[in-house]
């Protein structure tokens, strides 16, 4: 359920609020579907961890570029 929740909010962001916001995500997939995923695969908390990890890394001097989920969660 908490899953749930926490990609309804992903979602939401990402339909409503971000097409009113330049785009400065520098990784593929973008931060927003990376925390979807991320939670998807390996739970809430583990999920927001990862994602906010990979938000702190999006930044002007870091490269960006391909940056999948690990695999290996909870699915």
């Amino acid at each position: 359920m908490l899953t749930k929740l926490f990609i309804f909010f992903i979602r939401a962001y990402r339909y409503l609020i971000s097409p009113w916001l330049p785009r400065t995500c520098r990784f593929y997939p973008t931060c927003s579907h990376y925390a979807e995923e991320a939670i998807r695969e390996w739970g809430v908390s583990r999920g927001l961890l990862l994602a906010l990890k990979r938000i702190l890394r999006c930044h002007p001097f870091h490269p960006g570029g391909f940056d999948p989920v690990p695999k290996g969660g909870s699915s």
